[in-house]
């Protein structure tokens, strides 16, 4: 199984979730999108995959956003907004807080 997780290394989720990607055998495309972000497009394309809104893949404390278009302007603007891990295979897309989610796409 082919995976690719939006991996930030210093956050303990995103290092579990990719322990949990890997230890199940995914071959795993990691983006640490701190050095590489998604596009606009992309981060769009993610949150569709993922039956979520754009405002719920932005991070707890990011500002308050008012609407979608918003979220995703901020989102690509300033990748540090992005919830992580954001996780995605040919089963789907979420994100996965807590890690163990992951499983719902092995």
């Amino acid at each position: 199984m082919n995976a690719t997780i939006l991996h930030n290394p210093r956050c303990s989720k995103s290092r579990a979730a990719l322990a949990l990607l890997t230890g199940a055998g995914a071959n795993v495309t990691v983006v640490e999108y701190l050095k590489t972000p998604p596009s606009r497009d992309e981060l769009a394309r993610l949150c569709a995959r993922a039956g979520i809104a754009p405002r719920a893949a932005l991070r707890a404390d990011a500002p308050a956003i008012a609407d979608d278009d918003a979220a995703l302007d901020l989102m690509a603007r300033d990748p540090a907004t992005i919830e992580r891990p954001f996780v995605e295979t040919e089963k789907g897309a979420l994100i996965a807080r807590p890690p163990e989610r992951v499983r719902d796409l092995l």
